[in-house]
């Protein structure tokens, strides 16, 4: 009888097992946050604890550990490589096994953000360029230098905090009114895929149920389909459809009934799951993705419209800190800040001045709140190769959250207008992009005005949206005017 129950288990084991290889699966190499970081072996080349090999928390900002130096921007302001600027490099070492089941699969080294220069080996080997950005996601494929089953896999990264080859995301970045850090500083992990694969999904969904998707495989695969289903939060299916692969990229369309549609008061969300089938008929790989039907409107002379109601755009900039672990941070503090968001009885957040954690945003859908999501910046853009590559990233990652209303291509001057069209080319919904402290694609946005002056510029025909508009220095006493300035928008309005 043992023997029978053992056989049954094995052959459960397996099936499971089979079940799981059409799925995307992830191996942490780091902690998700900072409540729960991953020792490393660490070195520190200069500052604080320098010179020696020791261990640090991933992820983490280097200087919150006891290493480097802490600079602020401020001090170099308009210089990409001033005297006496923080410049150290931090240099890790961990070792980690991957299951034996993922020989074969595609396999990505993803690092959430790494600040603010980074390059990567694995087993000796350099897994791909090196990325420059501090506050971006990137992926590298080593599906051809890992090993899967007993053998040990050895990752050696260098964070440089000052970027060597690419000084002008030291501009951007760097020389700006906050404190500057280095290091890992969100986590780090490895991503499975079968080897015929989905690599992404771009949605645009409705309020009148009408759902799109680009969805973009690894290889082309005529002959194969990709099947598409939405489901609610009840596991009930609302609407399926089966499409032809002829290409590298599937355009999914369906139009589910009785929807209900995703704002800031009803974060209602639904769930795709794509499968993708090959020509014989063999499942490849199934994946999932959350997303909300939802409409924006801009009408001139009118307002901002979510699926046909006007709003008022009463929102906050936050950045991503914590005095006790800097810009990194966790599920737990990322909800803080959208629960205080929300108890002040605010609707957005503008993220200031970079990407957010994305588990912040996946927050914000679930909540409810509308997000402008901001190429990372200040006073100075980035290139256009390096931007282009910069919102790519940001865009591809982010683009199916219904939270996400705006784009925003950098800070107060900070404009590279060649980038514009890279957020669109990767936006089916084609969301807006801001240019904070200007007047451009329908929207006012200029910073800290007299309060006659915004009472001339709200007669404009673009929407009066300042993404900042009282300051501490300006207004005679730390917000003492936010009342004056609410009034006149409400009457306006």
């Amino acid at each position: 009888m043992k023997k029978v129950i053992l056989s049954l288990g094995v052959a459960f084991a397996l099936a499971t097992a089979f079940a799981q290889s059409t799925r995307t699966e992830r191996q942490y190499l780091s902690g998700h946050g900072c409540d729960d970081m991953v020792q490393w072996d660490f070195f520190c080349t200069d500052g604080n604890n320098s010179g020696q090999w020791t261990k640090i928390g991933v992820p983490s900002c280097w200087e919150l550990q006891g290493f480097g130096t802490y600079p602020y921007g401020m001090r170099f302001y308009g210089k990409e490589t001033p005297d006496g600027i923080a410049d150290e490099e931090g240099k890790y070492r961990y070792e980690f096994t991957l299951p034996k089941e993922w020989n074969g699969r595609h396999i990505e080294l993803v690092f959430e953000a790494a600040m603010t220069e980074c390059v990567a080996y694995i087993n000796g080997r350099k897994a791909g360029d090196a990325h420059q950005g501090g506050f971006s996601p990137f992926r590298l494929n080593v599906s051809d230098r890992i090993f899967c089953g007993d053998k040990v896999n050895k990752l050696e990264v260098t964070v440089s905090k000052e970027s060597k080859t690419n000084t002008k995301t030291n501009l951007a970045e760097r020389r700006a009114d906050y404190w500057n850090f280095g290091g890992l500083i969100r986590p780090v992990y490895i991503e499975s895929r079968p080897a015929h694969c989905i690599q992404r999904v771009a949605i645009d969904a409705r309020m009148d149920g009408s759902f799109m998707a680009d969805v973009y495989l690894n290889h082309a695969m005529p002959g194969a389909k990709l099947v598409t289903a939405i489901v609610d939060d009840k596991g009930k299916t609302l609407a399926k459809t089966e499409t032809p692969v002829r290409s590298d990229v599937a355009k999914v369309t369906l139009s589910a009934n009785k929807i209900q549609t995703w704002s800031a008061e009803t974060p209602v969300r639904y769930t795709a799951r794509f499968s993708l089938v090959a020509a014989d008929g063999k499942p490849l790989h199934d994946e999932e993705q959350k997303f909300g039907f939802r409409t924006i409107e801009l009408r001139e002379n009118d307002g901002l419209f979510i699926n046909g109601q006007r709003i008022n755009v009463r929102g906050v900039n936050r950045h991503s800190f914590r005095p006790e672990s800097g810009r990194t941070l966790s599920y737990a503090k990322n909800l803080e800040d959208v629960e205080l968001i929300k108890s002040m009885n605010m609707n957005a957040v503008r993220l200031s001045h970079y990407p957010a954690d994305p588990e912040f945003l996946d927050i914000c859908d679930s909540l409810g709140l509308y997000v402008m999501e901001e190429l990372s910046g200040w006073h100075w853009a980035h290139d256009t190769m390096n931007g282009t590559k910069l919102v790519r990233e940001m865009v591809q990652r982010d683009v199916n959250h219904p939270s996400i209303i705006w784009w925003s291509n950098g800070n107060e001057g900070g404009f590279n207008y060649e980038l514009e069209p890279v957020f669109l080319a990767n936006d089916p919904q084609q969301r807006t992009v801001i240019y904070p402290w200007s007047n451009r694609n329908g929207y006012e946005t200029k910073h800290y005005r007299s309060y006659g002056e915004s009472q001339d510029y709200m007669r404009e025909p673009e929407l009066f949206m300042p993404t900042e508009f009282l300051h501490g220095l300006y207004d005679g006493g730390h917000g003492a005017g936010l009342y004056d300035y609410w009034q006149m928008m409400y009457r306006v309005v």
